[in-house]
């Protein structure tokens, strides 16, 4: 199972350092660290980063639950509007995810009602539109096992994400849309999707997704390019101290027969 989390742009047009140090962080694994810098500010939108990035952690790693759980009540009680309060419950339903499909917990209905109430709360206009389509889509896809429902959500996430400049959300639906294309035999689209979500983390930096992208790629890929591909995963893999958790299982290849 493809396992992925997103949150927020992992760009930084307003060349803030604060932000641009946060980043170089996260696209290495390092997300306490990351963090840990957005305690020098307050408000509802670094409240809803900083979780954001915890529940990232959770995914990547399976840890971190109890810290996560804290930072989002935070970025909950000090939401002051419907935006604020719609991207917290986005984080709630990504967390619940997460602990669903790591089998921490069966929390797929709270995960499920966060995100509907995300859907009531964020203006269809709203930045973080995109993001809450591509994480229905998991739902969708993961613990539904609806495809048909997951393409749809992860097509409005794509052109979401196409029509507000976010490249890395962009990374996550060619990857999520490859997949599906892949699952029903369609070597060409799924091919095409899994090169342009490994070119798009290439060109950001994005250090800790890049392992997975060469993985799904390979996935699609004929000898001798699929080994050369895991090859290069799982130097990264390594590399970031094996993250994510999740990879380990795709790139360890299976005993020999007796």
């Amino acid at each position: 199972m493809a396992h992925t989390a997103m949150s927020g742009t992992g760009t930084n047009a307003g060349h803030d350092p604060l932000q641009t140090a946060v980043w170089r962080l996260r696209s290495r694994g390092c997300w306490t660290d990351a963090a840990a810098l957005l305690a020098t500010r307050e408000g509802a939108d670094v409240a809803v980063q900083r979780t954001s990035l915890l529940v990232e952690r959770c995914l990547f790693t399976g840890d971190g639950w109890d810290e996560a759980e804290d930072s989002l009540r935070t970025a909950e009680a000090v939401a002051d509007d419907d935006e604020a309060r719609g991207a917290a419950a986005c984080e709630r339903g990504q967390l619940a995810y997460a602990a669903t499909v790591l089998s921490v917990r069966d929390r797929a209905d709270e995960a499920r009602t966060a995100l509907g109430r995300a859907a009531a709360l964020l203006a269809p206009g709203s930045a973080g539109r995109p993001l809450l389509d591509f994480r229905r889509g998991l739902i969708a896809e993961h613990i539904a096992d609806s495809p048909q429902a997951a393409r749809a959500a992860y097509r409005r996430a794509h052109a979401g994400a196409t029509a507000h400049d976010d490249p890395l959300l962009l990374s996550f639906t060619w990857r999520h849309l490859a997949g599906l294309a892949l699952r029903e035999g369609e070597l060409a689209d799924a091919r095409h999707g899994f090169t342009e979500s490994l070119r798009l983390r290439e060109e950001l930096g994005f250090l800790v997704g890049t392992a997975p992208a060469l993985a799904a790629l390979a996935d699609a890929e004929p000898e001798p390019e699929a080994t050369r591909l895991r090859a290069e995963a799982t130097r990264l893999f390594r590399l970031l101290g094996g993250v994510p958790s999740w990879l380990a299982h795709q790139l360890t290849p299976p005993a020999p027969a007796a």
